[in-house]
């Protein structure tokens, strides 16, 4: 009897081991960070359920992702796409806001500007209704498209036909 609640005891330690992994898995296959066409930009699609955990884990990837693209590949912009999320995504408004204004802060002191796509008209309503201190500070567009374009006009870049 007691050899099979060690052998039970073995099998759950295992078990959570195995989800623990799994869970570190989905968390860095759920902060997706691409490169754009536009050197030194990259887009992070932020999907799925905002809690306040995964807040913080979206928000610690870009930074840690953008302080290490901008030492070794001169990264100098973020785009960040809200286009996925709806309001029922939505945790905390207020936590959203404070998420969406520190990584504004730390990017912006590590040089590197930040761009914020796709917020739909009832997530801005609630952002604004947030008393979010940074709204007239973000650089938001309606899609990525949208910023894409400012960045090319505001770096002179142009698409050329290939022929």
């Amino acid at each position: 009897m007691e050899r099979e609640v060690d052998e039970l005891k073995q099998e759950i330690k295992e078990l959570k081991r195995q989800i623990k992994e799994y869970e570190e898995l989905i968390n860095e296959i759920s902060v997706p960070v691409i490169p754009s066409i536009i050197p030194e930009t990259i887009l992070v699609p932020v999907t799925g359920k905002l809690s306040p955990d995964r807040l913080e884990l979206i928000f610690t990837k870009i930074s840690e992702t953008a302080y290490r693209l901008s030492y070794n590949e001169g990264l100098n912009t973020v785009i960040i796409d809200f286009t996925a999320i709806s309001q029922k995504e939505l945790g905390e408004i207020d936590t959203l806001g404070m998420y969406i204004e520190n990584v504004q802060k730390a990017l912006n002191l590590m040089g590197v500007d930040v761009l914020f796509v796709g917020f739909t008209p009832a997530v801005t309503q609630d952002l604004i209704q947030s008393g979010l201190s940074i709204v007239d500070n973000l650089n938001t567009f309606l899609s990525f498209r949208a910023a894409l374009r400012h960045l090319m006009k505001k770096r002179g870049l142009t698409f050329e036909q290939i022929k």
